[in-house]
C-alpha cells in the first residue's frame, strides 16, 4: 500500500517523491492563483480576460514538456490538445 500510494506514480514520471511533491505543489499553486483571479474576472468581466487561459496553456505545455519517452509521445501527439474557447 506505501509504494502504491508514495512510490510508484513518481518513479513512474522520473522523479523521485521530493522532486515530485514540489512539481505538484508548484501546478497546484498556479492553478489556484489562476482560479482566483479566473473568479475576480467572473466578477468584474473587463479584469484579467485571459488569466484562465493563459496559465491553462501555460501548464500544459510545462506538463507536455516535462513527458518523456516513446510511450508518451504515442499516447498524446503533441498537437492533440487544443483550447476550444476562452475564459
Amino acid at each position: 500500500m506505501f509504494k502504491q500510494l508514495f512510490v510508484e506514480h513518481p518513479h513512474a514520471v522520473n522523479e523521485s517523491y521530493a522532486e515530485h511533491w514540489v512539481v505538484a505543489n508548484r501546478f497546484g499553486l498556479r492553478m489556484v492563483v489562476a482560479g482566483l483571479g479566473t473568479m475576480l474576472h467572473g466578477f468584474v468581466p473587463g479584469l484579467l480576460t485571459h488569466a484562465g487561459s493563459n496559465m491553462i496553456r501555460k501548464l500544459h505545455a510545462e506538463m507536455t514538456s516535462r513527458r518523456s519517452g516513446a510511450a508518451n509521445a504515442a499516447r498524446e501527439p503533441s498537437n492533440a490538445w487544443q483550447l476550444e474557447y476562452e475564459i
